[in-house]
C-alpha cells in the first residue's frame, strides 16, 4: 500500500519510528549508510576529450584526415619540404572544425545541478527526544521533521499534525495556489499527486500553517527524485538537421571513394605514374568533401542565437534553432507560461442589490464595502518595486487587496482605520478565516471562505440568488470566495468558531482566476496561421484549463480536453487514434508530459514543448524542442530546455519560431551555395582526368577556393534577413529532405554550369599559355570568383535587383575580403605556393566575361518561373 494511502499509525509502525521522540541517533545513522544520503545522483558528464573526439566521427572529416595522413607520407617518401604544405592545411581545418564543435557545443547537464540546489539544505527533526537541526542530506525515512511557513520540505513526507497548513506546489504539480494540506485526510491508492493532501514533498516550500511529518522518501526515491531520474533517462536525440547532415557527409564519402576509384583505373589505364594519379585522387576528395560545412553551418546558427537573443529567447542548443522552426505542434503548460501565475480578481457580486460587476478602478460603492471587508479578512499583502507588484501570502487572499487598491484602498490604511481585534485562522475543515475589526465605533464580524460552507452560517442575503451566481462563476473557471458579516456587542469570553462563526448576513461573492497572458491569444492565432497546433498540458482542474484554453483559442470546436487519469486509462493504440482531437491535458504528470510528446512524435511532428515548472523538466527534455520561462521558470526547466524565454512571453515563442524559420532558409541557401560549388569543383577535375588524363586544380588551390571564396560568403549568407511570408506557410514536414522543392536539381545543374565554366577556363588557359600550369591558373580564378558571384544570386529565390543586389552588407564586406585573398593568390609571390603564374591580359578578359555567366543564368531562370519563392509553392 502507498504512503499515502496507509493507515499512519501502520506506517509509522513499518518505517521503524515514533512520532514524539523520532528515530534514535544510532538507527538513523546505520539507515544513512545503509540507503545513502539525500540526495540526487548525478548523470556521469563526458570528458572533454571525448567531446573533441566526438568531432571526428564526421564521415567527412575522417576522410579528409586520410587524405592528410597519405600525403604526409607521400611528403615523406618524396623528401620534398613543400609537399608538406598541403597535408598541413587539410590536418589544421580539421583540428579546427573539431575545436569549434567542442566550444559551440551548448547542451550542457544542468538539470540535475538545479534540482539537487533546489533541496532544502537543512531540517529540523526529532531524534531522541530532542529536536534538532541537520543537513538535509543526513536525512532518512523513519525521520520526524517539523515544518513551518517557509520551510523548503527536505524530503517527501506524511503529515502526523497539520494546522492550517498550505505547501507550494506549482512547480511540481502545475497548480496556480498552495495546495491545502490535512495529516487527517484520507487518500485514494490511485490519486495523482497534486490530490495527494496527507503528503508533502521534496523542493516544495510551506506557505502557511505548521506540521509534523514523518519522511517516506529520500534522494531518488522522492518525486523530485524520480523527475530527476526521467531526465536521466532520456537520450539526447539529434535534430532533424544534424541527421541529415550525418547522411550528407555520408553520401559524399561514398560519392569521393567511387570516383577516386574510378581516377585511378583510368589513371593506370593510360599508363601514369601512380603518386600522380594518387595526388590527383587526393583532389577529387578535397574537392567533393565541403570541410567547412559543419563549422559554418554552426556559425550561421550562432548568428541566428545571437539574434534571438535580442528578441528575448536564449539557445542553449544550437541545431535546436532549426527545429523551432520546424515545429508543427507547441505543448504549452499553462500556469506561467499561457497565464501569468498569479490570482486575479475579475468579478464581484453584491448580494444585497442582487447584481455582479467586473473589477476595474472605479467599481461601486457596494463592491467597495466588499472589497474593503474582504482585505481586513486577509493576511496577504502586496509590495511594489518599481513598476512591478510582489504578492506576499496566499494568492486568493493577495487577489483581493491588490483589488481594493485598484479602488484606492490601502491595506495598510485600512488596518490602521479598522482595527483587527481577534482572529480565526483559516483550516481546511472549516474552509473559512474569520476576524472581528473595530468599524466606525462597532464591532464587526467578518468571514471569508467557500460559499458551500459559509452560506448555511448565514441569516441574511438571498442565498438562493448568490448560489446562482456561484455556479456561473465557476462555470467561468474562477475560483469563488464568499464573504460574510455581522455585528457584534463584545468580543466573546472565547475566540471560535461557535462563538463568531454564525447568524452572518451575505455581502457578495468574489471570482478570481490566474488570467491568460494578455498576448497570449495573438501568438496562439498566430501560431495557427502559421500550421502549428497549440495544446495545453497542465497540473491544474480540466474546467479552469478547459475555460482558460477556449479564451486563448486552443480547445476549439471538435476539440477535446481530458485529464491525467483518463489518458492513464487510454492504450497506446487509444491515444494514437486521438491524440489529434486532444487540445487540452488537465491534472497530467511528469510520465504524461513524456507520453503526450512522444504520441505526437509517432504522428511525424516536430514537438515543441513550453513550461516552467520541475515537473517539465522531462517532457522539456524529451520534445525536440524544449522551452523554458526565463523569469518565473525554475533552474531545472531551464537546464533541460534548448531555449529559454527571458521575457516570460508566450508571444516569443511565435518570434522564434518566425527566426527559426528564416535560419532553416539561410542554411539552406549555405548548403546549395556550398554543394553547388563542390558539385562544380568534382565535376571539373573528374572530367578533366577522364577526358584529357590531367589534372585542372590542385588540392591546395580547391581548399583554398573552399576556405575563401566559400566560406566567406556562405556565413554572410547565413545573415541574411529572414525573408516576407515565412509565417503563411505550413511547418516542413519531418521527414522532408534539406534538397526538397527542388533545390537538389538545381545544385546539381548549377555544379555542371560551373564545371563548364572552369573546364572553358582551363583548356583556353592551357592553349593560350602553353603550359598546365597556365590551365590550372585560368581554372581557379574562374572558379574562385564564380562562386563569389553565386553567393549573390543565392541570396533569394526571387531577383537579385528586385531585393537589391548589395542589401546584405555583410555578403559585400565577404565577397571584398574574398575578392582580395584570392587576388594575393593569383598577383603576388604567393602564387608559386600555390602553383599559379601569370596570364596574358586578353586572358584576362574572356575569364572576366566568364565569371559573371551564372549571375545572367540564375536571373533568368528567376524570371521564367524556373525558380520561386517558397511560400508561393503549394503546400501540402
Amino acid at each position: 500500500m502507498s504512503t499515502h494511502s496507509q493507515d499512519r499509525s501502520a506506517l509509522i509502525a513499518e518505517l521503524g519510528s515514533d512520532p514524539v521522540r523520532g528515530l534514535r541517533a544510532s538507527e538513523a545513522d546505520k539507515r544513512l549508510s545503509e540507503n545513502g544520503a539525500n540526495k540526487l545522483q548525478e548523470k556521469k558528464k563526458r570528458s572533454m576529450l571525448l567531446r573533441f573526439l566526438d568531432q571526428f566521427k564526421d564521415a567527412m572529416i575522417l576522410i579528409l584526415i586520410a587524405a592528410a595522413i597519405v600525403s604526409f607520407a607521400i611528403a615523406c617518401y618524396e623528401g620534398n619540404p613543400k609537399e608538406f604544405f598541403e597535408p598541413a592545411l587539410i590536418l589544421a581545418i580539421v583540428i579546427l572544425n573539431a575545436v569549434m564543435g567542442v566550444f559551440q557545443e551548448s547542451k550542457a547537464e544542468k538539470a540535475l545541478d538545479a534540482l539537487k540546489n533546489m533541496s532544502a539544505p537543512h531540517a529540523r527533526v526529532i531524534r531522541d527526544g530532542v529536536e534538532t537541526i541537520i543537513p538535509a542530506a543526513d536525512l532518512v525515512v523513519g525521520d520526524i521533521i517539523k515544518l513551518e511557513a517557509g520551510d523548503f520540505v527536505p524530503a517527501d513526507a506524511r503529515l502526523l499534525l497539520s494546522a492550517s497548513l498550505k505547501s507550494e506546489e506549482s512547480a511540481l504539480t502545475g497548480e496556480s495556489v498552495p495546495s491545502e494540506k490535512d495529516a487527517e485526510a484520507e487518500v485514494s491508492e490511485n490519486a495523482p499527486i497534486g490530490d495527494r493532501t496527507n503528503m508533502v514533498f521534496s523542493g516544495c516550500s510551506i506557505t502557511y500553517g505548521t506540521a509534523t511529518a514523518i519522511v517516506t522518501a529520500t534522494g531518488m526515491q522522492t518525486e523530485m527524485g524520480k523527475i530527476a531520474g526521467l531526465l536521466n533517462s532520456e537520450n539526447d536525440g539529434q535534430t532533424p538537421l544534424q541527421q541529415k547532415l550525418a547522411k550528407l557527409g555520408k553520401y559524399l564519402g561514398f560519392v569521393a571513394l567511387g570516383a577516386c576509384a574510378v581516377i585511378f583505373a583510368v589513371g593506370l589505364a593510360n599508363g601514369m605514374h601512380v603518386m600522380e594519379i594518387f595526388m590527383t585522387a587526393v583532389s577529387l576528395a578535397v574537392s567533393a568533401i565541403p570541410e567547412g560545412l559543419p563549422a559554418i553551418v554552426t556559425i550561421v546558427l550562432s548568428i541566428g542565437v545571437q539574434r534571438m537573443v535580442k528578441k528575448n529567447a536564449i539557445i542553449r542548443r544550437l541545431p535546436a534553432v532549426e527545429t523551432l522552426g520546424s515545429a508543427s505542434i507547441i505543448c504549452s503548460d499553462k500556469t506561467g507560461t499561457l497565464t501569468q501565475n498569479r490570482m486575479t480578481l475579475v468579478k464581484a457580486y453584491d448580494s444585497l442589490a442582487e447584481q455582479s460587476e467586473d473589477i476595474s478602478g472605479e467599481n461601486t460603492d457596494p463592491i467597495r464595502k466588499l472589497l474593503r471587508f474582504g482585505t481586513l479578512c486577509s493576511n496577504g499583502a502586496i509590495a511594489f518595486e518599481g513598476d512591478a507588484v510582489r504578492h506576499i501570502g496566499d494568492p486568493t487572499e493577495t487577489a483581493i487587496v491588490f483589488a481594493a487598491h485598484r479602488n484606492g484602498m490601502e491595506k495598510d490604511a485600512l488596518n490602521q482605520s479598522y482595527p483587527r481585534l481577534a482572529e480565526i485562522p483559516f483550516d481546511s475543515d472549516r474552509k473559512l478565516m474569520t476576524t472581528v475589526n473595530k468599524i466606525d465605533g462597532k464591532l464587526v464580524v467578518i468571514v471569508k471562505g467557500a460559499f458551500d460552507m459559509l452560506a448555511q452560517r448565514c441569516v441574511g442575503g438571498n442565498i438562493d440568488a448568490a448560489r446562482a451566481q456561484n455556479d456561473a462563476m465557476s462555470r467561468e473557471a474562477l475560483r469563488v470566495l464568499a464573504i460574510a458579516a455581522k455585528e457584534i456587542d463584545a468580543l466573546p469570553a472565547e475566540i471560535t468558531s461557535e462563538t463568531l462563526e454564525d447568524g452572518l448576513t451575505l455581502l457578495g461573492l468574489v471570482g478570481m482566476i490566474d488570467p491568460p497572458r494578455p498576448e497570449a491569444k495573438a501568438a496562439v492565432a498566430v501560431c495557427r496561421k502559421a500550421g502549428i497546433k497549440p495544446v495545453m498540458i497542465t497540473g491544474d482542474h480540466v474546467v479552469t484549463a478547459s475555460a482558460i484554453a477556449r479564451q486563448l483559442g486552443i480547445l476549439e470546436d471538435g476539440d477535446r480536453a481530458i485529464t491525467g487519469a483518463e489518458l492513464d486509462a487510454m492504450s497506446e493504440q487509444e491515444l494514437d487514434q486521438s491524440v489529434r482531437e486532444i487540445a487540452v491535458y488537465a491534472r497530467v504528470s511528469p510520465e504524461n508530459k513524456i507520453r503526450i510528446v512522444r504520441a505526437w512524435q509517432k504522428k511525424g511532428e516536430v514537438v515543441s514543448m513550453t513550461g516552467d515548472g520541475v515537473n517539465d523538466a522531462p517532457a522539456l527534455k524529451a520534445a525536440d524542442i524544449g522551452c523554458a520561462m526565463g523569469i518565473t521558470g525554475t533552474d531545472v526547466a531551464k537546464g533541460a530546455a534548448d531555449m529559454t524565454l527571458t521575457d516570460d512571453n508566450f508571444a516569443t515563442i511565435v518570434d522564434a519560431v518566425r527566426e527559426g524559420r528564416g535560419i532553416y532558409a539561410n542554411i539552406k541557401k549555405v548548403v546549395g551555395f556550398l554543394l553547388g560549388t563542390n558539385i562544380g569543383e568534382v565535376l571539373t577535375v573528374f572530367l578533366a582526368m577522364i577526358l584529357w588524363q590531367k589534372t585542372p586544380l590542385l588540392s591546395m588551390q580547391l581548399l583554398w577556393i573552399n576556405l575563401v571564396t566559400d566560406s566567406l560568403p556562405a556565413i554572410a549568407l547565413g545573415m541574411e534577413a529572414v525573408e516576407p511570408g515565412v509565417m503563411e506557410r505550413k511547418p516542413k514536414p519531418k521527414d522532408e529532405g534539406i534538397f526538397a522543392n527542388g533545390l537538389g536539381v538545381r545544385i546539381c545543374l548549377q555544379g555542371c554550369m560551373f564545371a563548364a565554366l572552369t573546364l572553358i577556363a582551363f583548356r583556353l588557359g592551357e592553349s593560350m599559355t602553353g603550359l598546365l600550369e597556365g590551365g590550372q591558373t585560368a581554372a581557379f580564378m574562374v572558379l574562385a570568383l564564380t562562386q563569389i558571384v553565386q553567393a549573390y544570386n543565392q541570396r533569394s529565390e526571387r531577383s537579385l535587383f528586385a531585393i537589391g543586389p548589395f542589401g546584405n552588407r555583410t555578403l559585400n564586406l565577404a565577397a571584398l575580403a574574398s575578392l582580395a585573398l584570392v587576388a594575393i593568390v593569383l598577383f603576388t609571390p604567393v602564387s608559386a605556393a600555390f602553383g599559379l603564374i601569370r596570364l596574358p591580359g586578353k586572358l584576362y578578359a574572356i575569364l572576366v566575361g566568364l565569371i559573371f555567366v551564372p549571375l545572367a543564368a540564375m536571373e533568368a531562370a528567376k524570371l521564367f518561373g524556373l525558380i520561386r519563392p517558397e511560400h508561393r509553392r503549394k503546400q501540402k
